[in-house]
């Protein structure tokens, strides 16, 4: 089974910052091209979030037509930048989302299960991962203790070093690291927000965040809180290949022609 995973599209309008500046809805374009290149296909596509820059319907209607080409099923959870109810709207006719409250689902006739995290916090840039929502992902992972799961959400839970992001981590973290720690059958959390490829270990399983399909973060290790800037390095995603006698095995694929 292979899995992939695009992040931190921040599509907006056609005057829209993210637009003028990084030209987010030409890399997305590129982005579904490059996914249904690859060969093998993947099976299916994780959107960790940040899908539009600020959460209208206009928005989320540019990404729809984007995504249209994709040839393969996608499934979305909402980062920072999303707004929750316009998110569910765009997307409750695909079938995975439930039709009120957090955007917490998941997907259950796969190899490998799959758990979307909602850790949208209004007017925030970091995230919340809540007792209400801790409370159901514990709910889910006690329902099937011996099947791998693979969890997907935006924000991370570690801190990355990348000082001024970890300002904007996710609240709640030690509370969801001792839900996890208690179910072994977590193979895997992946995650956006961080615009590069990031991995630690954490709480007995395996933590990564995956690069933007358009414009990502500099590599800032200072620990400088008042540092942050955009780099135009190479737009990428991941493929996260799962087989049973191995695991998960992830893979960063750079879209575009390097030669």
């Amino acid at each position: 089974m292979l899995i992939a995973q695009i992040t931190d599209f921040h599509i907006s309008t056609s005057e829209g910052e993210p637009e003028r500046l990084y030209g987010t809805s030409g890399h997305l374009k590129r982005a579904v091209a490059h996914l249904n290149a690859l060969s093998p296909a993947p099976d299916l596509v994780l959107a960790t979030g940040d899908l539009v820059n600020e959460g209208s319907a206009e928005e989320y209607a540019r990404l729809k037509a984007l995504l249209a080409p994709l040839a393969m099923p996608i499934y979305a959870i909402p980062g920072n930048h999303d707004a929750r109810e316009p998110l569910r709207a765009a997307f409750i006719d695909d079938g995975y989302l439930p039709a009120d409250g957090f955007l917490n689902y998941t997907v259950e006739d796969l190899p490998l299960r799959l758990v979307g995290l909602d850790t949208y916090k209004p007017g925030e840039v970091g995230g919340l991962f809540c007792d209400e929502r801790l409370a159901w992902l514990s709910a889910r992972l006690a329902e099937q203790p011996e099947r791998p799961t693979l969890i997907f959400m935006h924000h991370p839970p570690f801190a990355t070093g990348i000082a001024r992001m970890d300002l904007w981590g996710l609240e709640n973290a030690v509370a969801l690291g001792a839900v996890i720690a208690r179910h072994g059958q977590v193979e895997r959390i992946v995650c956006g927000h961080l615009h590069r490829p990031i991995s630690t270990r954490w709480n007995g399983t395996v933590v990564s965040t995956c690069p933007s399909t358009a414009h990502q973060i500099a590599l800032d290790l200072s620990g400088d809180p008042d540092s942050i800037a955009v780099k135009m390095e190479p737009p990428a995603c991941q493929l996260h290949l799962w087989r049973p006698e191995v695991g998960l095995v992830s893979h960063t694929s750079y879209i575009g022609d390097y030669a």
